[in-house]
């Protein structure tokens, strides 16, 4: 669990990058300013999620793993690619309903955030 976590973290992190650069050179004169902010959100809660995802692995490497640490991971990585994943879409496209898909990616957030309170006030160590 540990290294898949360190993983996807880098994975995620690196198309953050990628994902905010592109948006600042090819986006900035293609789109308004209203749907680069949306955009650049985006990249915002990609990027905090990604590091989220590194310390979840650093924390199964630590304390070992559990269902616990396994949910708070998978929540975030669900949570970045509907929640961010929905806002470039969104901005670029137009496709205004997309909007009503973003909150659940922010459920999963919160729920990530959440479960990783639970796991660290657990103190249990479960095998997965």
């Amino acid at each position: 669990m540990q290294r898949m976590f360190i993983a996807w973290g880098a994975v995620l992190m690196a198309l953050s990058v990628a994902i905010g650069a592109f948006g600042a050179h090819m986006l900035e004169d293609r789109i308004g300013a209203d749907a680069l902010a949306v955009y650049e959100t985006g990249v915002h809660y990609h990027m905090i999620h990604g590091i989220a995802i590194l310390i979840t692995g650093l924390l199964a490497g630590v304390s070992g793993n559990s269902r616990g640490l396994f949910w708070v991971g998978t929540l975030f990585i669900v949570g970045t690619i509907i929640f961010s994943g929905s806002l470039y879409v969104l901005s670029i496209s137009g496709i205004k309903w997309l909007g009503a898909i973003t909150p659940i990616g922010g459920t999963a957030f919160i729920a990530g955030w959440i479960a990783l309170m639970v796991s660290a006030l657990s103190g249990r160590r479960q095998s997965r």
